[in-house]
């Protein structure tokens, strides 16, 4: 079926925004067919300086547009492809901080799914990555007194339908903890709130914003600044956006380190590991085979926690070695932490292998004395012949002089080495970057926490270069999210009504880590030189963050659930010492 012609005509900006009946930012032009579906839709944001003369859309071919610029303008137009639509048309002004007008089209019978906002009139914030980040700023933003006619709707999309609370990741391996306390839905998280969430994930960005750095568009004003593309086809608008993506495990660092190595950053990862774990352990009790190895590539906070908490669980069964580029562990970490991990690996089945790095990954030859009959990772062949599971042999080579190339054989490679931002992804390769990046892919911004450039745009998290007084950039760590979710919403309340917007400052409060069941080391920032360790340590840090757990409900009934599990190993650890006491007697 044909798109007749059609023919917007002289449309002058500034009568949009002033005393016409179309004083709407916001304009939809469309053409239906006979039987009411949309052929042809276009999407106006718009604003003073130009007249917008035609819109003539025809099948099989782009629509056109011709933008009229007021004298003293130089007007540009751009068009370019995109696979969920037929094009995005932009046009800007050649003057610095001059209007500008933005176009979406969709041809023939191709129907655009956009998000339908409850209210339009009211200003929309999307979040994007339901992390430390993006989930607690939305619960920052719930918190904030507001009038009826400005308080946000607020839309959260993340490509899992779990937040996951990952500094207790290693619970899941030691099983101090399950699933459901540390990764709680985020329909449960948002139930109490206003806020929508989408289990989506992201595919485009197009930000509007950065066309117009005037501040003619800014605080509290109710123009779109831009536009997000969902893998899912649906396109949702906004008028203030939040990125909150955090990273991906950057595995493809060496020869097979992709292949054969498992990242530990995600819920998905914990329980694959710990599967795996589970499959090394039935193996060996029901073959009584060599011991387990387990090899760990970075011995970071990651590392050297994953390193504790799998030699506690494996005990005499198995050896971990974590290998480090550095001559120490935790080279960033408080004197304190480094040496009571040190004192807690040393007392384990753990070797260190510092000044080295893993210049390659293989799999092992398959030997006959290995066959698997349990776990997920059985595999039977046509002839019912019972496939091996795989060793792996990593080749080191040293970093530091005076040492020799080694070689290592691992049931398990753990790679916790480098990360990657998922920033840069939202962009498309054939164009040129709307956000500025630095060279790890993550977005600069102001002391606001908005990325330059992009007033209606604040970036948090792993997917900030946020940087302190001395110009050292902020690490990627939950406590930094935190607070610059605080930070992000209180400024978002701030931009919508017209009130100055506060500059972020970091407040290191200390750092944390665990060591295993009943061990972890906590060193304060406010008592400088000091660390609790042992079973006081682990005590403290989980009460540090079942205080975080994002809201009251989900923190009551991990902390009911925490101490029904605590009120059980006492009374099991009773039993145990009143048996051993009356089998001696």
């Amino acid at each position: 079926m044909e798109v007749t012609a059609q023919t917007v005509a002289g449309w002058p900006f500034h009568a949009l925004l002033r005393g016409s009946p179309l004083n709407r930012p916001r304009v939809a032009v469309q053409k239906t067919n006979i039987m009411g579906r949309t052929l042809y839709r276009s999407s106006l944001t718009v604003t003073s300086a130009g007249s917008l003369l035609s819109i003539i859309g025809s099948a099989g071919q782009r629509h056109k547009l011709s933008l009229s610029c007021l004298s003293g303008y130089a007007g540009k137009l751009s068009f370019f492809s995109h696979p969920s639509a037929s094009f995005f048309c932009s046009s800007s002004l050649g003057r610095t901080g001059m209007d500008r007008f933005v176009c979406y089209t969709s041809e023939g019978e191709t129907v655009q799914k956009s998000y339908r906002w409850p209210d339009n009139q009211k200003p929309r914030i999307c979040i994007l990555g339901g992390g430390f980040g993006g989930l607690y700023t939305a619960l920052r933003l719930e918190s904030l007194l507001w009038t009826d006619d400005k308080k946000p709707q607020v839309l959260l999309v993340d490509q899992s339908d779990k937040f996951v609370f990952k500094p207790l990741l290693y619970e899941l391996l030691s099983g101090e903890v399950d699933p459901w306390e540390i990764a709680p839905s985020f329909t449960e998280l948002l139930k109490s709130t206003s806020a929508h969430f989408i289990n989506d994930k992201v595919k485009l960005l197009r930000p509007f914003d950065h066309l117009d750095n005037s501040g003619k568009n800014g605080p509290g004003r109710s123009c779109s600044g831009g536009t997000v593309l969902l893998e899912s086809g649906v396109l949702v608008e906004y008028d203030w956006l939040v990125l909150a993506l955090g990273a991906a495990a950057k595995l493809d660092v060496v020869p097979g380190s992709a292949e054969f190595a498992y990242p530990f950053s995600t819920l998905e990862d914990a329980i694959k590991v710990d599967d795996k774990l589970r499959m090394l352990e039935r193996e060996q009790f029901s073959k009584d085979s060599s011991t387990i190895s387990v090899a760990i590539v970075g011995c970071g906070y990651s590392g050297v926690e994953l390193a504790a908490t799998i030699s506690e669980r494996l005990k005499g069964r198995g050896i971990v070695q974590a290998i480090n580029v550095e001559t120490s562990i935790c080279p960033t970490a408080p004197f304190g932490n480094r040496e009571a991990a040190l004192k807690v690996l040393s007392s384990r089945n753990t070797k260190l292998l510092l000044g080295y790095f893993v210049s390659s990954i293989i799999e092992a030859p398959p030997s006959k004395d290995s066959a698997v009959f349990i776990g997920a990772e059985q595999e039977i062949s046509v002839d019912n012949e019972v496939k091996t599971h795989s060793k792996y042999i990593l080749e080191l080579k040293p970093a530091q002089r005076g040492l020799q190339n080694q070689i290592l054989e691992a049931d398990l490679v753990l790679w916790t080495v480098g990360s990657k931002p998922l920033v840069p992804e939202l962009e498309p390769s054939e164009q040129p970057r709307a956000l500025p990046l630095n060279g790890r892919g993550q977005a600069e911004t102001d002391e606001t926490l908005r990325v330059k450039g992009h007033p209606r745009i604040f970036a948090i998290g792993d997917s900030a270069a946020m940087r302190d007084s001395s110009g050292k950039l902020l690490p990627a760590t939950a406590q930094v999210a935190f607070q610059q979710a605080d930070f992000a919403g209180w400024n978002l309340w701030a931009a919508i009504n017209d009130r100055p917007l506060l500059p972020f400052r970091f407040q290191n409060l200390g750092e944390m880590m665990t060591l295993g069941r009943n061990d972890a080391a906590v060193s304060p920032s406010f008592i400088d030189g000091f660390t609790l360790d042992g079973p006081i340590g682990h005590t403290a840090r989980k009460l540090a963050y079942l205080w975080r757990l994002p809201t009251d409900e989900h923190r009551l009934k991990v902390g009911i659930s925490w101490l029904t599990k605590a009120a059980v190993d006492t009374v099991a650890s009773l039993q145990t010492t009143i048996a051993n006491a009356l089998s001696l007697s």
